[in-house]
């Protein structure tokens, strides 16, 4: 994926107006500190949109927003879609940039997976339909307010998924023999330090609190896996397919995992 293209599907809170912290809502958990509804300010959000507490978030009670990634769809809906102007400088505007917000968010996902696929060497021979597939999700974050507040991201995600399957497929095969499956397997708590997990379709599954220290999920398909709390420590996952930043950040690990390209060591790893 090129730099330009990551930088597109990655949060620029600089160039948002604090979207994530006003649209969405959450309750007071383990992973944030207070009760908050959609479309009211967190109480850290300061007059230029930025977080108070940013780089403390995690002591403050807050570790749900450090793993938490728009994919871009904050700037594109602040810059693009509403042309600039924030809900503060026209609050008649207010709700439906609420309203567009996590549908952009959903349709910047999926073009996150689908330039990762398109990137990838073995999927030269779908190279046409993923850039297909790249065009007309990028046409619709293109659409107007009206028509992104009401659009139904499903469909194009049951037309998406194929493609990301395919490419899967193509990538995990040079492992050879047959890749291990436990799509969407309840792996909760389980005890894999050391597993042999290069190639395997690890899709959706459920990682929480899972030992996975020393493992080696090298080529491994990631995409939707909960990592929440899972032990890395150690962990290759050199290559692995479909991962995110969020998902690491919610994970554990430290100086001897083995990240992808592009992908930075959470800072509350080293502690």
């Amino acid at each position: 994926m090129s730099e330009t293209r990551q930088s597109e599907l990655r949060g620029d809170c600089a160039n948002c107006f604090g979207l994530c912290c006003v649209a969405l809502p959450f309750a007071k958990s383990a992973d944030f500190a207070v009760n908050k509804a959609s479309g009211e300010a967190c109480r850290n959000l300061q007059e230029d949109f930025r977080c108070g507490i940013h780089t403390r978030l995690r002591d403050s009670g807050f570790p749900g927003c450090t793993v938490y990634d728009c994919f871009g769809a904050g700037q594109k809906v602040s810059q693009v879609t509403f042309g600039g102007v924030s809900w503060r400088e026209a609050p008649d505007t207010a709700r439906r940039m609420y309203e567009v917000f996590p549908v952009m968010r959903q349709l910047h996902e999926l073009l996150r997976y689908l330039a990762e696929a398109r990137a990838l060497p073995a999927t030269r021979t779908l190279h046409g339909e993923l850039d297909r597939a790249l065009a007309r999700v990028t046409a619709l974050t293109e659409g107007a307010p009206a028509d992104l507040e009401r659009f139904d991201v499903g469909p194009v995600r049951a037309e998406v998924n194929p493609l990301l399957l395919k490419s899967s497929s193509l990538v995990r095969a040079a492992v050879g023999g047959k890749p291990k499956s436990r799509r969407g397997a309840d792996l909760i708590g389980a005890r894999l330090r050391g597993a042999k997990l290069r190639g395997a379709d690890l899709r959706g599954a459920l990682l929480i609190a899972a030992d996975l220290s020393g493992a080696d999920l090298s080529l491994a398909d990631l995409i939707g896996a909960d990592l929440r709390d899972a032990d890395l420590s150690g962990a290759d996952l050199t290559g692995a397919l479909f991962l995110t930043q969020p998902q690491l950040n919610a994970a554990r690990g430290d100086a001897a995992t083995r990240l992808p390209d592009g992908f930075a060591r959470p800072a509350h790893w080293s502690r």
